[in-house]
């Protein structure tokens, strides 16, 4: 749920970079996070191609949910409540995709599935899920909004001491000890 909500790049900026701009992306990102095998996409796809309109009403609700999770997560990260509505948002994919949950055997036991239909709003289904879970988990506060130059991601900070402070070392983090270099070296001259 956390890289769902970064499919909006540089989202603090000005001009922030949208990657779910049509239904093939967002079905793109499904196949890279591991919710949709390729069988299911190429299911999605064609059907997605004889519903062009509700394919589109689809991005704007994964848009609309990953703005909500966002939200719910900022204020989590804030010490504030989250917004009603963008529970109610979470909670109505959670309901719609939690009813077609089922478990399925798994090596060394069960796992989570999901019931064979397929629904253009299937992917949003594990995200909800996914979201669910980390919110009420122990996690929860280890999760963190980079405080990048118009970065604000989201990210689980899996360190053993809680200390990682960027999205990603190699960039956010490496842009910032970049600039206080820059600036150290100005102030000297």
């Amino acid at each position: 749920c956390l890289d769902f909500t970064n499919t909006l790049v540089w989202r603090l900026r000005p001009h922030p970079s949208e990657f779910l701009t049509d239904y093939p992306a967002l079905i793109a990102w499904s196949r890279h996070a591991g919710s949709l095998d390729d069988a299911l996409a190429a299911h999605l796809l064609r059907e997605a191609d004889h519903r062009s309109h509700a394919s589109e009403e689809n991005v704007e609700r994964a848009i609309a949910l990953r703005e909500a999770i966002y939200r719910i997560f900022v204020a989590t990260i804030e010490g504030t409540s989250p917004d009603d509505a963008d529970l109610a948002v979470l909670n109505g994919v959670l309901d719609t995709g939690m009813a077609r949950a089922r478990l399925a055997p798994a090596p060394g036991g069960f796992a989570w599935g999901w019931a064979a239909e397929t629904d253009l709003d299937r992917p949003l289904w594990a995200v909800a899920r996914s979201a669910a879970e980390l919110l009420i988990s122990d996690e929860l506060a280890r999760v963190h909004r980079c405080p990048g130059d118009g970065c604000g991601w989201l990210f689980l900070d899996t360190t053993r001491n809680g200390s990682r402070r960027w999205c990603e070392t190699a960039g956010c983090g490496n842009r910032a000890r970049v600039r206080a270099h820059y600036q150290r070296k100005t102030a000297q001259r």
